[in-house]
């Protein structure tokens, strides 16, 4: 098949988040969102390594520096809160995100406790999410500790094995099925999140053969919701394209269908 020909050239434009903390952001999806970034401030750590990442091709931001520390983070999220405080402009949410996979950090659990200390001395109305692309849901101590959080946000594209290796790239070992049980085990306290992308260039997954065995694993998985997206900065990949309004609407309709709520953004 032609997708599995396709040539696809990489650029250096990309976005390397501060650390431990950056933002506030304006998200799509989450709203006034204050960022926590788990993972060095010189380059990304991440067991994927997808094409259309804001923040680079693993292999050209190599870093340097180490992760934060634990006391590092609830320093440094506390002093912005204050800052935030005496400013009268409070976050919606304090969302774990950044430079890469930020359950890797060996004291992710900790730092959940942490986190939800400090929101709820200063901001209590704010939600705590993290964005993961689910390759360490296995471990006891992060499931628990996203267990905990508001939004347990988690990344599933595609069922398709293939479509997995030429888009989203796993550095490690990576069975679908296995993290589908994994996100089952979650008992509904999980959001599903999928980068929709459009176009014949062999990346695209709107299509009825990804989109069908997709709905099939929401099925299983019963997530309290799932958010469909599509590019919306530039990518290190050149030659990807976005999904179409109408793409991510019938789509959103579909799992809405399932009694599932879900939201597209484009």
């Amino acid at each position: 098949m032609q997708r599995e020909n396709v040539q696809l050239n990489h650029l250096m434009s990309t976005v390397i988040y501060p650390s431990p903390i950056f933002g506030p952001i304006h998200s799509r999806r989450l709203g006034l969102s204050l960022g926590i970034n788990l993972l060095p401030p010189d380059g990304k750590v991440c067991t994927f390594n997808c094409i259309y990442c804001e923040c680079g091709l693993n292999e050209d931001h190599r870093p340097q520096q180490p992760m934060p520390t634990r006391e590092a983070v609830a320093s440094a999220l506390e002093q912005k809160l204050k800052e935030m405080t005496a400013e009268g402009q409070l976050p919606d949410v304090l969302t774990f995100a950044g430079n890469g996979e930020p359950t890797c950090h060996p004291h992710f659990a900790e730092i959940i406790d942490d986190t939800i200390r400090l929101r709820n001395h200063y901001c209590p109305e704010a939600k705590v999410s993290v964005l993961s692309n689910a390759t360490f849901t296995h471990r006891q101590q992060v499931h628990d500790a996203l267990m905990r959080v508001d939004n347990n946000i988690q990344k599933l594209d595609t069922v398709n094995p293939d479509y997995i290796r030429r888009v989203d790239q796993p550095t490690g070992s990576y069975d679908v099925h296995t993290v589908i049980e994994h996100l089952k085990a979650f008992n509904g306290h999980v959001i599903i999140q999928t980068m929709f992308m459009g176009g014949q260039n062999g990346v695209a997954n709107t299509e009825e053969e990804y989109v069908g065995p997709w709905l099939e694993a929401l099925r299983e998985i019963k997530p309290q919701q799932v958010m469909v997206y599509t590019i919306d900065r530039e990518t290190p990949v050149q030659g990807l394209q976005k999904a179409t309004q109408e793409q991510l609407d019938a789509i959103r309709d579909r799992v809405i269908a399932l009694g599932i709520p879900c939201s597209a953004s484009y």
